[in-house]
């Protein structure tokens, strides 16, 4: 749990009232891998801070070799189907645990508890949704910019465990091209 403090306390120091308030509505999660973390038509009604693992977001498609991949989270970084959880609407999409996976997670209800009962509590929100959002943002712009060999090059520098950690069909997908793209892009740079 300290990883989530210190992960915070980058951005903003939190009190000792304020932290144990909050770690107090924190419960850990684990998944196996391949687990579903969140299917899709669930409400997602956790924000939760990854420990140990990666997870995937991805739209299920019914050919299992299409289903398109359009985010990974690792680490140390947050994770929510975060449009879900505002809403309070079914998700389009699923979570999937890539690794065996543990979470630290907070669910709606006690988050607004926390908005309204501690201080440090609207910081926190905005500093998880905020990250939530580049990450989006980023990613959004990346597909709009750049092209499939632009993408693949700059997730050496931006996402290196990606590179490492994760199977190429799932690259392929996050960056917009099919394994066989992907596999003639590599030859290119090698």
């Amino acid at each position: 749990m300290l990883n989530i403090r210190e992960y915070i306390e980058e951005t903003v120091s939190i009190s000792e009232e304020d932290w144990q308030f909050f770690s107090s509505k924190l419960t850990l999660r684990s998944f196996k891998k391949k687990a579903l973390i969140l299917d899709m038509g669930e409400t997602e009604n956790y924000i939760s801070f990854i420990d140990r693992g990666i997870a995937r977001f991805v739209i299920p498609k019914e050919d299992v070799e299409k289903d398109i991949t359009f985010g990974f989270c690792f680490q140390n970084e947050f994770i929510s189907a975060y449009d879900s959880f505002l809403l309070r609407k079914p998700s389009l999409y699923q979570i999937e645990a890539l690794t065996a996976i543990s979470m630290w997670s907070i669910s709606y209800a006690d988050l607004q508890e926390v908005y309204k009962k501690s201080v440090i509590g609207n910081l926190i929100g905005r500093i998880s949704s905020e990250r939530l959002f580049l990450i989006k943002s980023k990613r959004e712009q990346s597909l709009l910019n750049e092209t499939a060999k632009e993408r693949y090059l700059k997730l050496f520098t931006d996402r290196p465990k990606l590179i490492k950690e994760i199977p190429l069909k799932y690259i392929a997908s996050y960056i917009g091209v099919t394994p066989q793209a992907l596999s003639r892009i590599r030859k290119q740079i090698s």
